[in-house]
């Protein structure tokens, strides 16, 4: 009667193939990446995918085809891994503002660019502080320094709206003068003599506009001093017109004034296109 040793019926692992071993039927080795198991005892049998002394167990896949080595398919930092019809493929890296999408046949992803006329970021800036402006011919007055906001791609166009609640005295009416905007990405722009980057809006006058000062511009930043990208500095003032004296006050609400009609606060949005 056969003798059955229980301890035995199971695989035995031996770790790396030796040619100086002996091996016995069920025992595991490891080589190249497979594993191999014994079908007959033996001692320096090489092993192989099918021999009389070794069956194969389980074999590595090509490496970068089935996730072992993807450092041979993925090659620069930013690059993705996706699969295709028959395995693992790259698609490599985007260029600055691009977005990840489906291509046409809806079977892998790529790279596009955004379409033209998309808007990129908002920014909006209040004020309730009451400025008063400076009785002086054609001086040009800081009126608010609403803050900063990021620019996110050259060459865009930006939406500016600014409303000012304000007016002035009865002797100071009608106020002709033009508000502007001045641009910067050095810092807040004191109000000299150099109006590059300016925005001018239509005359006002407190006789039929109630003082107030209403600005709407489309501005091309395409070869300015902001084409490029990051921080900008906005500030608002008021240009008072050749040949009179045309003060500007902005008039925002406070304790001692709740009882006057204008009281809005200041405000401006600023809307980044891509066209």
């Amino acid at each position: 009667m056969a003798t059955i040793n229980l301890g035995a019926i199971k695989f035995n692992w031996k770790g790396a193939y030796n040619s100086g071993t002996s091996y016995a039927v069920d025992d595991v080795v490891s080589s190249g990446g497979n594993s191999y198991v014994c079908i007959q005892a033996h001692s320096n049998q090489a092993v192989g995918n099918a021999t009389a002394y070794w069956n194969i167990m389980s074999s590595a896949g090509t490496n970068g085809t089935d996730g072992t080595d993807l450092t041979s398919t993925l090659t620069t930092q930013g690059d993705i891994l996706y699969r295709d019809g028959s395995g693992l493929q790259r698609l490599a890296k985007g260029t600055a503002s691009q977005q990840l999408a489906m291509n046409s046949g809806a079977t892998a992803p790529e790279w596009i660019t955004a379409d033209a006329g998309k808007t990129l970021g908002i920014t909006q800036f209040t004020n309730n502080t009451r400025t008063s402006g400076i009785a002086t011919t054609s001086t040009r007055t800081v009126l608010w320094t609403p803050g900063t906001f990021t620019k996110i791609k050259s060459n865009s166009w930006l939406h500016i709206r600014v409303a000012l609640p304000g007016g002035g005295g009865a002797s100071s009416f009608p106020h002709f003068g033009d508000t502007f905007i001045r641009l910067s990405t050095t810092g807040y722009d004191n109000d000299g003599s150099d109006i590059f980057g300016y925005l001018h809006n239509t005359r006002t006058d407190a006789v039929t506009m109630g003082a107030n000062i209403f600005g709407d511009f489309i501005y091309d930043t395409a070869s300015t001093n902001i084409s490029g990208t990051g921080t900008i500095y906005v500030r608002i003032g008021w240009h008072s017109a050749a040949g009179g004296l045309h003060p500007f006050s902005v008039w925002n609400p406070n304790a001692s004034d709740e009882s006057r009609s204008r009281q809005t606060v200041s405000n401006c949005v600023i809307t980044e296109l891509d066209f």
